[in-house]
């Protein structure tokens, strides 16, 4: 199964009242999971390996929380994060991958401290299993730290950004 066939069966659940699809086909599954909000989840790996996390396709949730920690650039240390003022809101990690600030090395960043985003607004790129997921805003507000380095890895629930909310 292609990546073009797995996107027309995402299509396809979308328009239909399927919860969910599962497919095994030669040592390959794909589970296609809706929920009631319209977010996708494609979870596509080799049977012998262990499942990935779900890739919620359109938005990364944002919501009102502390930054623990996020990785530093160097790998050495993880770098702490100052407690988070309670106007601000956190956009985290859907899953598990490498996050990327711009669409290709040549392209310029998506957001910056500073930037004004709406919703819908593209602000990174997760890669997981070679496949680039685009995290789009769920919030309207300004950018006021970026809290992950470029082509690092992150974890699912791992603060991404602080936005003040507009």
């Amino acid at each position: 199964m292609d990546f073009k066939q797995i996107q027309e069966l995402i299509r396809l659940i979308n328009k239909s009242n399927i919860g969910e699809l599962t497919i095994e086909e030669k040592g390959f599954k794909v589970t296609i999971k809706q929920k009631q909000d319209n977010i996708q989840q494609v979870v596509a790996a080799p049977m012998y390996a262990p499942a990935a996390p779900a890739a919620q396709a359109p938005a990364a949730p944002a919501a009102n929380a502390p930054a623990a920690t996020a990785p530093a650039g160097n790998g050495d240390k993880p770098k702490s994060a100052d407690a988070v003022p309670s106007n601000l809101i956190t956009i985290k990690s859907p899953m598990i991958g490498t996050f990327y600030r711009r669409p290709s090395p040549d392209k310029p960043l998506f957001v910056e401290v500073g930037d004004e985003i709406n919703p819908g607004k593209v602000v990174c790129i997760i890669e997981a299993m070679k496949l680039f997921n685009e995290i789009e805003s769920e919030i309207k507000g300004k950018v006021v730290k970026i809290l992950v380095d470029d082509a690092s890895p992150v974890e699912y629930d791992q603060p991404l950004f602080l936005v003040e909310p507009a």
